[in-house]
């Protein structure tokens, strides 16, 4: 059978499918976040990073309508609108989105430090490497082509919006792992800086490794995460973890620079017989210094 590693039947690790804004490029992952307060900004609602931050991982309509959702800003829209919000206004909202996001996304392509060496270091071990992500086709096609001449192209893409749901349902993976021709899902480690992101690997049965500085719940750029004082960049790192360690991620690391000791880990733990369902908590925390 596919997944044996060899005529003794022992399971070996055969994917790793990564996130990409966050995770894999765009460290901070900024891109979608000031196009987000513009966008509601232009339906005369002012909402704030945090918020716009709050679904991150999610389709992004999806993420445009938990926005919505939350109490203070339903009731800033009803103030202004005289009405509470209709399938409609999430629709209009999110189609004024699309295209400012298209523009803007080639100044967020950047690999994060080490993410080209790491993948290059996963395929030399025989590993299949996957994607997964909130983004649209439209924005993954103006995307694609600069995370290549990073040197990144993974074997796999999944939208959200080539499947009926996306994160946190497991979805996009079950179609990766489709694509990539790989099962079961306990031979797959998903990579990802949110909380619907690890949410979505938990539901699909995969390992799980939260990132949690470059991603979401920092939301620094290198620059400015590098600006701080250590203990600044301990007290943010602490806040990242404790979310990501809240969602029951596996292993949590700095950035993907930092995943390889993780890998081998799991693998290691893959051969022992282990499964991912068996060692949901405590996380373990595998970070670089600060």
């Amino acid at each position: 059978m596919d997944f044996l590693a060899n005529g003794h039947g022992q399971m070996r690790l055969k994917a790793v499918v990564f996130d990409w804004a966050g995770t894999m490029i765009d460290f901070g992952s900024r891109a979608p976040m000031g196009v987000m307060v513009e966008v509601f900004r232009n339906f005369g609602v002012e909402i704030s990073l945090a918020e716009a931050r709050a679904p991150m991982g999610k389709a992004k309509r999806d993420h445009i309508a938990e926005i919505l959702a939350m109490p203070r800003v339903a009731l800033a829209w009803h103030d202004k609108h005289h009405r509470t919000v209709t399938k409609s206004d999430i629709d209009a909202i999110y189609n004024a989105f699309l295209p400012m996001n298209e523009r803007i996304i080639a100044d967020y392509t950047e690999l994060v430090p080490g993410a080209a060496a790491v993948v290059a270091a996963l395929r030399a071990q025989g590993l299949k490497i996957g994607s997964t992500t909130g983004y649209t086709r439209s924005i993954m096609q103006r995307l694609l082509p600069e995370a290549q001449k990073q040197g990144y192209v993974p074997d796999s893409l999944v939208c959200a919006g080539d499947v009926p749901e996306g994160r946190p349902s497991p979805l996009m993976l079950y179609r990766a792992f489709s694509e990539l021709g790989v099962y079961p899902p306990a031979c797959v480690v998903k990579v990802d800086d949110t909380v619907p992101g690890i949410e979505e690997g938990i539901a699909a049965g995969t390992w799980t490794v939260g990132v949690a500085i470059s991603g979401n719940e920092v939301g620094l750029s290198l620059a400015e995460w590098n600006a701080l004082s250590p203990e600044e960049k301990e007290s943010k790192a602490y806040a990242a973890q404790e979310k990501l360690a809240a969602a029951r991620a596996d292993y949590i690391v700095d950035t993907v620079a930092d995943l390889l000791p993780v890998i081998a880990e799991i693998e290691m733990r893959i051969r022992n017989g282990e499964t991912p369902e068996k060692q949901r908590t405590p996380p373990v925390t595998n970070l670089s210094s600060h």
